[in-house]
């Protein structure tokens, strides 16, 4: 098979590392494939050609889309004309459900086959979506097991290929290198902060996670290392901390492109709902998970959104297995008291380490974006 040319479309930070993966493993297949469509820095490293650049579509919420509007429909717009000028053989849609549910539909018209890659979340809201994709896809790639069993049933063709992290959350150094390199005491209880990856969110929720910390420093001792994500301006995230946690008791550090170093040394975290809380999950590490949203997203999603948890390691253990704070339950000393018993009770950490184990095996085995690539040009062939 000689060159063939496909589309690959992800519009936000984890979509991006996705499509990166997928290209390199389907490089790793098939003879020097042309990849083009939407994604960021990862999968440009990986050779992909991206016409629209994903950070100036990536968007989050129920209400803080509608800013970002035109530059989705230019953005639409540009991937249709570049599939319409290169014709490729097929396109691997990569979550962003709201854009590339609408996209899958103007590729089947044009007959480019599309092959779905992380599933909507059919099964909390929008369940009318299973007929768009029955209509518009080849096939769907699902990375959590509970999924697939939901699509066979709806006629859609899936395969379970796990999830791309499983395997690839794994800390760089040891606790001693770690800790001692941000001149923090390895011998110390440690709790590692994680308020999120785009700036609006860590403005809503780190302050709040440091006024924890200020009130855990008056009456124990404890250090904490705020993991700062790749998105973020790492000045940025020290100014706020200065600005709320400045000349206390106890020793706070930052730490940039170092969160699965920051999960793997600490002794438990408290996480910002989200992708991070399956990473801690998949290092075994006992949580307290945050979100606050705002109002308007808070009281759409209690309407339109029916599932009894917010956090996808309870959500896949359909029971409580890490405390959620949310909203109105999110306050310093909601979280204070929380991070307060974990750190005094090792058996209940024992016991959610146990519980976070299993939930780390039900995520697949190592190799979901070699399988995923594998589905991808066997459709191909």
């Amino acid at each position: 098979m000689s060159k063939p040319c496909l589309m690959i479309v992800a519009g936000e930070r984890s979509g991006d590392l996705y499509g990166a993966g997928l290209a390199w493993a389907l490089r790793e297949r098939l003879d020097n494939p042309e990849l083009f469509g939407c994604g960021g820095d990862a999968m440009r490293g990986a050779g992909v050609e991206t016409v629209v650049d994903a950070h100036r579509i990536a968007m989050m919420g129920l209400t803080e889309v509608l800013g970002g509007l035109p530059r989705a429909y230019r953005a639409f717009r540009t991937l249709l004309a570049e599939a319409d000028r290169r014709r490729p053989r097929l396109a691997v849609l990569i979550d962003f459900p709201d854009f590339n549910l609408r996209l899958a539909k103007r590729l089947k018209k044009r007959n480019i086959p599309v092959v779905y890659f992380v599933s909507p979340q059919v099964w909390a809201w929008r369940k009318s979506r299973l007929r768009q994709l029955k209509s518009s896809i080849a096939k769907m790639l699902c990375i959590f097991d509970f999924e697939e069993a939901l699509y066979r049933q709806a006629g859609i063709p899936v395969e379970f290929v796990g999830h791309p992290l499983a395997g690839l959350v794994r800390p760089r150094l040891t606790r001693q290198d770690f800790l001692g390199g941000l001149e923090l005491d390895p011998a110390k209880p440690t709790v590692a902060l994680l308020p999120g990856s785009r700036v609006k969110e860590v403005g809503q929720i780190l302050p709040t996670l440091l006024e924890a910390a200020n009130r855990l420093a008056l009456t124990r001792e404890v250090q904490f290392v705020v993991a700062v994500a790749p998105t973020l301006d790492p000045h940025w995230v020290a100014k706020l901390v200065l600005e709320h946690y400045a000349g206390r008791a106890t020793v706070i550090r930052t730490a940039s492109q170092s969160t699965y170093d920051a999960l793997a040394h600490s002794d438990l975290a408290v996480v910002a709902s989200g992708t991070a809380t399956l990473e801690a999950a998949l290092l075994e590490r006992p949580m307290v998970v945050v979100y606050r949203f705002s109002p308007l997203t808070y009281l759409l999603g209690k309407i339109l959104v029916h599932l009894p948890y917010y956090s996808m390691v309870n959500i896949l253990a359909r029971r409580p297995v890490v405390p959620e704070l949310i909203q109105r339950d999110f306050t310093s000393a909601q979280v204070a008291a929380r991070v307060e018993y974990l750190l005094d009770h090792p058996q209940a950490r024992q016991e959610m380490t146990g519980e976070l184990r299993a939930i780390k095996d039900r995520l697949g085995p190592p190799g979901a974006l070699g399988r995923a690539a594998a589905a991808v040009v066997s459709l191909l062939q």
